[in-house]
């Protein structure tokens, strides 16, 4: 009798460890640490590692510094990053334009080409200082969310991009000087903080001739680093970007024209740059440029994440 027991008991043992082994796979849950602790010791291993699937991929990564230069390709898709902590678990690069034959798009710490992909607290950042133009985050693919993450550089720190890519960044801390959120992407910035850390300008959109949005700023804080004024909102790196902010709190540094004109070019006449109920000393909109638009409560309407982005129906949210 204690044989069949004994024997019930190991048959017992090995199915768990098979369904928990299964169970396991099936969740495809990778674990980056760097102290080795983990499947992986730095973030491009696991990306790596994780298969080219239209199931969700987790990896999770630990507290640490991950000094290295990351791709996520684009058959890299439905892959969900989750950090310990975003003051904690920090993607980090210095590289920057000028630097041996490195330019402003070769520049990047962690650049994304594969849809589908989330990021959760973590902080990506390039630490090259004021060298020259130098991306932290360069994100081209489509549905691509972004929640509690530190965006860190200085000039051109985001380079949020891609043919009729949209983007969602919630809840995230974003900085740099000049041009420091740039690109062609349908993206929205809701619940964001947003660092202005020189006299210089916060967005430089190229939003493509016939896309209804550009760059949608929700509910977002934009702040100046001690003793920073006279920003602009944006100037517009080609015709027809397009940005918008809406029921952001503006801080007085911003400049009373609120948009600048790309030199001399005439690139204002198909730029579409316009506010809707800001609050602060800098939502003043009785000296902006002759050229920007203050929504009526109608246009205003249209400006839902769920329009912009058409959220509704992504994988990942």
């Amino acid at each position: 009798m204690n044989k069949k027991i004994q024997l019930f008991g190991i048959i017992v043992l090995v199915l768990g460890t098979i369904a928990w082994s299964c169970s396991k796979n099936n969740d495809k849950r990778i674990i980056v640490a760097a102290d080795g602790s983990g499947d992986y010791a730095t973030v491009q291993e696991a990306i790596n590692a994780a298969p080219s699937s239209k199931e969700t991929t987790v990896i999770y990564i630990k507290a640490g510094v991950y000094k290295e230069k990351v791709v996520v390709p684009a058959d890299k898709q439905n892959i969900h990053f989750i950090g310990e902590d975003t003051k904690t678990t920090i993607i980090t690069w210095d590289d920057y334009s000028g630097k041996g034959d490195i330019n402003t798009f070769t520049s990047y710490t962690l650049k994304i080409m594969g849809n589908h992909i989330l990021m959760e607290n973590l902080t990506i950042e390039n630490s090259e200082g004021l060298r020259g133009q130098a991306v932290a985050l360069d994100v081209e693919g489509d549905q691509c969310v972004f929640k509690n993450c530190r965006i860190v550089g200085n000039q051109d720190t985001l380079y949020a991009a891609g043919d009729n890519a949209r983007q969602y960044f919630k809840n995230c801390h974003i900085e740099g000087t000049t041009d420091f959120i740039f690109g062609s992407s349908t993206a929205v910035f809701q619940d964001c903080d947003i660092l202005c850390k020189k006299q210089s300008f916060i967005t430089a959109a190229r939003t493509p001739q016939g896309q209804p949005f550009g760059y949608v700023f929700m509910n977002c804080k934009i702040k100046a680093a001690p003793g920073i004024g006279q920003v602009y909102l944006g100037r517009p790196w080609r015709a027809y970007a397009n940005v918008v902010f809406m029921n952001c709190q503006l801080g007085g540094f911003i400049r009373p024209e609120g948009w600048s004109n790309w030199h001399d070019t005439d690139r204002y006449k198909t730029a579409f740059y316009a506010e809707y109920h800001n609050t602060g000393a800098g939502a003043d909109t009785t000296q902006r440029v002759s050229w920007s638009h203050q929504l009526t409560d109608e246009q205003a309407q249209k400006y839902t994440v769920e329009n912009i982005l058409g959220l509704n129906s992504w994988k990942l949210k």
